[in-house]
């Protein structure tokens, strides 16, 4: 009908007993695992050793009520050294472990992968000023001069024409602000040492690229003409100083005789756009003598006109040298 009073103390008795056994149970396992605090290069290594350590955590969990409260003070103490020893290093330990093996970073790393040249807005502003007309917020005849004086080049030289092909100048003698801040940009210099080295380097490009070149070639036409006036034809003498300069570098064969003849017939007035473009294929297709020419294709007239007055020349000078012979 009920229990008394022996029965509690002979199942408390018990309890006491198997709690103890248990106890026993469990220091013996943690004792027999227990192992020295683990390097991260060693992590890897004690896997199979957290399999045993599941059998803590079973055995904890399947303790009675009554049992557990003394198990977990104990149990839980010891899962939690050995998962922090063995599964997860501590936020202290561990990630300071694994970064002392890694080498230092240097402070200015972010900076060695750009390869790419900085300017100063305010080197380049200083020297537009410098050469800047007093009137005018632009650079000028005068203040090209000055310019080219500094660079220790001529008002004629090429590397001259080069510049302003970079600054993309709208026109002769005359290298507006936006001009000469965007071009100094675009080739990533600032100072009149880095202006120098720059057309040296562009100059030497120009030798073996061909479509720089041609580039360079048609800027020359439109940097000739006086946009001021509203000019759309080259003017025959800015055309042949312009010719002579753009082929300071690679120079045609016929280019002395088609400037002659230029020179000679002040009749032709102007260099339409399409001729001056056409010039550069003509020079490549005719070869030295212009034995290549065919006035079938649609060269302009002008080219067409040339290679009849050097034919003529040419005749003058066999028929010549017959009368020679004969005589």
């Amino acid at each position: 009908m009920g229990h008394c009073l022996s029965c509690f103390k002979n199942q408390a008795n018990a309890d006491i007993t198997t709690s103890q056994r248990k106890k026993d149970e469990m220091t013996e396992i943690v004792a027999t695992h227990q192992v020295p605090a683990v390097m991260v290069s060693d992590y890897h290594q004690e896997e199979p050793l957290l399999q045993e350590n599941e059998s803590v955590t079973c055995y904890r969990n399947s303790a009675n009520l009554q049992n557990a409260n003394t198990l977990n003070s104990f149990g839980e103490s010891c899962h939690s050294d050995i998962t922090l020893q063995r599964t997860q290093p501590s936020a202290e330990k561990a990630p300071k472990l694994f970064y002392q093996k890694l080498p230092s970073i240097p402070r200015t790393m972010s900076s060695l992968g750009s390869s790419e040249v900085r300017v100063s807005d305010s080197k380049i502003n200083q020297l537009f000023d410098q050469y800047k007309d007093s009137l005018e917020d632009a650079i000028l005849a005068e203040g090209i001069e000055n310019l080219c004086n500094d660079l220790q080049l001529n008002p004629d030289d090429f590397k001259v024409l080069v510049l302003a092909w970079k600054l993309n100048a709208s026109q002769m003698c005359r290298f507006t602000k936006i001009e000469f801040i965007q071009g100094l940009k675009s080739m990533k210099t600032d100072s009149i040492k880095g202006i120098q080295q720059k057309l040296n380097e562009i100059t030497s490009e120009l030798k073996t690229d061909s479509e720089h070149f041609k580039d360079l070639y048609r800027f020359s036409f439109k940097f000739g003409l006086d946009v001021s006036t509203g000019q759309r034809i080259l003017p025959t003498d800015i055309a042949v100083v312009l010719w002579r300069l753009v082929f300071t570098i690679n120079e045609p064969p016929i280019l002395d005789r088609w400037l002659n003849y230029l020179e000679k017939n002040n009749h032709i007035r102007g260099i339409p756009k399409d001729t001056w473009y056409m010039f550069l294929n003509f020079c490549e297709f005719v070869g030295n003598d212009l034995s290549m020419y065919d006035d079938t294709e649609a060269w302009p007239s002008l080219f067409d006109d040339f290679v009849e007055y050097e034919n003529d020349q040419m005749n003058q000078n066999v028929s010549k040298n017959d009368m020679k012979i004969q005589d």
